[in-house]
């Protein structure tokens, strides 16, 4: 799946759950915590892969999902720089994490990074719109 297919179908599924806890009456925080790894496992298991194993994308003790993706990643499918003879077709805007090489193109590794996944950074760019807030990924 491309980095492309891969935002627009999140978004959607993003979307849908921000809908049906606006329709239940939930406020901005009460959003926020339901997007909490161990909620989402147990509410929303479609919404990653990982959960099914439940397995958690980053190694933090209080893992929030609601900026699934970063709005510090870029990204291009057609590549946002060349290296080498290689396409990156993702990088990181704070630079944060590591390069990762497969089959010809370096994509960034955000596995060690844990900066969109706090509550704290959540609140401070909080938008109801997944978008809006990942608005400038798209490199």
């Amino acid at each position: 799946m491309s980095y492309e297919e891969w935002f627009e179908q999140h978004g959607e599924k993003h979307k849908k759950i921000v809908e049906k806890l606006l329709a239940r009456g939930l406020s901005e925080d009460e959003i926020i915590d339901y997007f909490d790894f161990e909620n989402m496992v147990k509410e929303e298991n479609d919404f990653c892969p990982l959960y099914k194993e439940p397995r958690k994308c980053h190694d933090i003790e209080k893992l929030n999902c609601y900026l699934c993706g970063c709005p510090h990643f870029r990204f291009n499918d057609e590549g946002v720089a060349e290296y080498n003879g290689a396409k990156i077709l993702s990088k990181c805007d704070i630079n944060n994490g590591s390069k990762l090489a497969a089959l010809g193109s370096i994509h960034q590794d955000c596995s060690k990074c844990t900066v969109p996944h706090h509550r704290a950074y959540i609140k401070k760019n909080f938008d109801l719109d997944w978008k809006k807030i990942m608005k400038k990924c798209k490199a």
